[in-house]
């Protein structure tokens, strides 16, 4: 063959080649792209219908007293006044009068207060039941003592009237510190123990019930000791939202007056 169309020949299957290369790289490419489209899409898709959880404010009920997020104050007492809690007992923590009535709470409650007097042993924070349940007649006593003492516009401020008492649902404590410092004082909070409790409870479904600075929202002064079981649920959204009482996150009347 002449040298002259042996270079063509050899540059015309060089062409042939090159094409033929050119067309399966092309097209090999193509479902690559296309399958990693596909695999994208339904996670766009996902992200795109994803919707974010709301709080169910209506959960449990605001109003019946067996309800762990009834609210009892002096505009909304126990209905009947009367009401007695049916699962009371005692919680396996250090009490101020071991084995008597108002060491008792209701079962949740006191499962959960075992579980948050253990954590803050653990930090050196050692605690002890002051008083939890108080029935009708043992908070009548109460208040009657208060009156006698201080006049009933003072007594007020301090104390629930009979089937007015957080006490009164088994949802309510009391607490102190072991040391005996500032027993049912407000200069608990000002102790580690008092501190820890109100950085901690809600961790454990307990809320620091009556803060400072709402007496007017929830009736009485700044009690640093008295918390009030109303479950994770509600206590860690009341802490990521800031608000401070039930009836502010409810919208729920309170107040100073009966």
């Amino acid at each position: 063959m002449p040298p002259m169309k042996r270079f063509v020949t050899i540059v015309g299957v060089v062409a042939i080649v090159l094409a033929v290369t050119w067309f399966w790289l092309g097209h090999s490419k193509a479902p690559t792209t296309q399958q990693t489209a596909t695999t994208t899409s339904p996670s766009s898709q996902q992200t795109s219908t994803k919707t974010t959880a709301t709080f169910n404010k209506t959960r449990y009920s605001l109003t019946q007293p067996t309800s762990i997020w009834v609210i009892v104050n002096k505009q909304h007492p126990l209905q009947p006044k009367t009401y007695v809690p049916s699962d009371l007992v005692l919680p396996d923590v250090t009490q101020r009068v071991p084995g008597t009535t108002e060491m008792k709470l209701r079962k949740a409650a006191a499962v959960a207060l075992e579980k948050m007097f253990a954590a803050a042993a653990k930090q050196n924070i050692n605690l002890l039941v002051s008083t939890a349940y108080r029935g009708y007649s043992y908070q009548a006593t109460l208040y009657n003592g208060y009156v006698a003492r201080q006049g009933k516009a003072v007594a007020d401020t301090q104390s629930a009237r009979p089937g007015y008492s957080e006490h009164q649902t088994g949802w309510a404590v009391d607490i102190r510190a072991q040391s005996g410092k500032c027993p049912v004082e407000q200069c608990f909070g000002n102790l580690p123990e008092g501190k820890w409790l109100a950085a901690n409870a809600y961790k454990y479904g307990f809320l620091l019930r009556y803060p400072e600075g709402k007496q007017k929202i929830t009736g009485y002064e700044y009690e640093p000791w008295h918390f009030r079981y109303i479950g994770t649920y509600l206590s860690k959204e009341m802490h990521r939202t800031g608000t401070e009482t039930m009836e502010e996150f409810f919208d729920v009347s309170g107040g100073t007056s009966y």
